[in-house]
């Protein structure tokens, strides 16, 4: 067996490593630079230093909108794992009925955001909405799910997660089945029951695929645009202003292309940061 050359890793990463370049490393270098200047489109650039960073944390644009981001983000993250996490149990069968409940969940999944997003726009109008009829045929009191600042970023989280769970649940699905059932049958002789199990064989088999949904949801959730675009348009009063739809904002619609640039490298440190601190608590837990 002739040895492996030892450039050919690097042959097969370089198409990937091309892509990551140039359209991930470099954009992220532009607009560190572009960060340092004021700019509008249409007169030229001012080089301004950091005064783009001391105007959104002075006026707390860069705190409310990093808030709002986090608190969607951990919503979301925990709502895909709990609910992709109970589906795979549940559904974790052979059977017609099951097949069809498993292609029904995940079809959300491949749905367009602009198709969900409209959806829930339907379903949620504070006056004629499909669940505000619902809930006043109770007696219930209605709820302007959309426009009311306590509701409105966790309607959007919800959304999310009825989106996603799909996905979450084949990757759960995946590794349940990957799971030796010879580690059931001894936890079963010890006595452990089905918690005990769960607690002790399931979940800890499961902490790779934990981690992987984790990781893929927060890294989405931060990228949300098009559900804020159609439902929220970041309110109201800014409730649901994102990084991504705040970096829209201001780019395409204030023309400050400095301030957008300085939310974008901003951006991209946060989301760094909290994947590898999530990662790492992840390996952690494994090894422990």
């Amino acid at each position: 067996m002739k040895p492996a050359r030892p450039y050919e890793p690097y042959l097969l990463l370089a198409p990937t490593l091309a892509l990551l370049t140039l359209f991930f490393i470099v954009p992220f270098f532009v607009a560190a630079k572009e960060s340092l200047f004021t700019w509008d489109l249409l007169t030229p650039r001012t080089y301004v230093g950091l005064s783009n960073y001391e105007i959104l944390w002075e006026r707390g644009e860069l705190w409310r909108i990093f808030r709002n981001t986090l608190t969607y983000s951990a919503v979301v993250v925990t709502g895909a794992i709990v609910l992709g996490l109970a589906l795979a149990l549940l559904l974790d069968r052979k059977g017609l009925l099951a097949a069809f409940v498993r292609g029904a969940i995940f079809s959300a999944y491949v749905v367009s955001w602009v198709a969900v997003a409209l959806l829930f726009m339907w379903l949620l109008d504070g006056e004629a909405g499909l669940v505000t009829r619902l809930a006043m045929a109770m007696g219930l009191p209605k709820k302007n799910w959309l426009g009311d600042v306590d509701l409105a970023l966790y309607t959007l989280a919800v959304v999310s997660i009825w989106k996603i769970a799909g996905y979450a649940m084949i990757v759960f699905l995946a590794g349940l089945q990957d799971i030796p059932p010879v580690l059931y049958e001894a936890a079963a002789l010890d006595g452990a029951g089905p918690i005990m199990r769960f607690r002790n064989v399931t979940w800890p088999a499961l902490g790779p695929s934990a981690a992987f949904v984790a990781t893929s949801s927060l890294i989405l959730s931060f990228q949300a645009f098009d559900v804020v675009r159609i439902m929220t348009q970041g309110g109201p009063v800014h409730a649901t202003e994102f990084f991504v739809y705040a970096i829209y904002e201001q780019i395409f619609l204030n023309l400050r292309v400095g301030r957008a640039s300085a939310l974008t490298l901003v951006f991209g440190v946060v989301v760094f940061s909290l994947t590898a601190l999530e990662l790492r608590l992840f390996r952690r837990r494994e090894v422990a």
